[in-house]
């Protein structure tokens, strides 16, 4: 089994369990933390998605920073089922943990959310599939941090407000060029 500490917060130094899995890759300690200052070390009362959830290390880190609520997405079994250990582990009541393909899932929710995470499996070109569809899914003031093999840039949808590279990992946090219209259910 391996693990990932949380950084900060209620949860500060509690340890998330999780299973090998194919394409799971933690998101490093001093990445979260970098994450975590650009968005100002709290998260009270906002709202967050983690679209591919894998170890929950970005979402119980939010939760643990005062996060009102996180949905958390995971379609693997494996990751799964550990997440939902750490939750009861945690007793993380605000942490509402799917099982759930991320394109579906956008599709049939209109909730708009403060902070988005995406860190999608390597190599399958999520994010050009995604990007288009998170307009319409963060709140006006809102930010997605995401991670890829490569790095982002700026382009008509999405500003690279701050970005970094760690090992093979990039990451970003973006904000809409212009005001996200409003979900549409399909």
């Amino acid at each position: 089994m391996n693990q990932v500490r949380i950084n900060a917060g209620v949860w500060r130094s509690r340890v998330l369990k999780f299973p090998d899995a194919d394409g799971l890759r933690p998101t490093p300690d001093r990445v979260r933390q970098t994450l975590f200052n650009w968005l100002g070390q709290e998260l009270t009362g906002k709202t967050c998605l983690d679209l591919f959830a894998g170890t929950g290390a970005l979402g119980f880190e939010a939760l643990s920073r005062n996060a009102s609520q996180v949905t958390m997405l995971e379609l693997a079994k494996g990751p799964l089922q550990a997440l939902l250990q750490n939750q009861k582990l945690l007793q993380a009541g605000k942490a509402d943990i799917r099982q759930a393909d991320a394109l579906k899932f956008l599709a049939q929710n209109s909730q708009r959310y403060d902070v988005i995470f995406c860190d999608p499996p390597y190599h399958k070109q999520w994010l050009d599939k995604l990007l288009p569809l998170l307009l319409g899914h963060l709140s006006a003031q809102g930010w997605l941090y995401v991670e890829a093999e490569y790095a982002l840039k700026s382009d008509s949808d999405w500003q690279v407000v701050k970005s970094g590279k760690a090992g093979q990992v990039y990451y970003h946090l973006l904000q809409p060029v212009s005001t996200p219209a409003p979900a549409t259910q399909p």
